[in-house]
């Protein structure tokens, strides 16, 4: 996937570099309709036991967390082999229950972004995590 050349993306990065996400409301923001907007969240954290790997196919996810340190479970999609249900197409997500995962942690203010082609077990930590996701329309 081109991602310079996917307009959304590239949208989506300025608005990250240009607005202080912390400040926004919890919900779901539009920024450009469907094609690209951020869900600001309060999420209770999981241990990787209870993290599942998710992918999707209409979107590329941006994540963001604002208020503390968040690990994410990180696999190639086409290396997944435990499906957990079937794919919703109304919610764009497909769960997988594999649990040999790379992990990485990303910082407060940083930022991820996770493919169709990469299946992803966010929210891997402790206690309460305030954070942005990004759904940015696959070009």
């Amino acid at each position: 996937m081109d991602l310079d050349n996917n307009k959304y993306y590239q949208q989506a990065l300025q608005y990250i570099a240009d607005n202080d996400l912390s400040a926004l409301e919890n919900g779901k923001h539009l920024l450009d309709g469907d094609n690209l907007f951020v869900n600001i969240v309060d999420s209770n954290m999981k241990t990787p036991e209870q993290a599942r790997l998710e992918v999707h196919d209409k979107y590329i996810d941006i994540q963001v967390p604002l208020s503390k340190d968040e690990s994410f479970g990180v696999k190639p999609r086409r290396e997944c082999t435990e499906p957990d249900g079937e794919f919703n197409p109304e919610k764009d997500i497909l769960f997988y229950k594999d649990k040999d995962w790379t992990t990485v942690t990303v910082k407060v203010g940083e930022a991820i972004t996770f493919e169709p082609d990469t299946a992803h077990a966010p929210l891997i930590g402790e206690g309460t995590i305030h954070k942005a996701i990004f759904k940015v329309k696959v070009a």
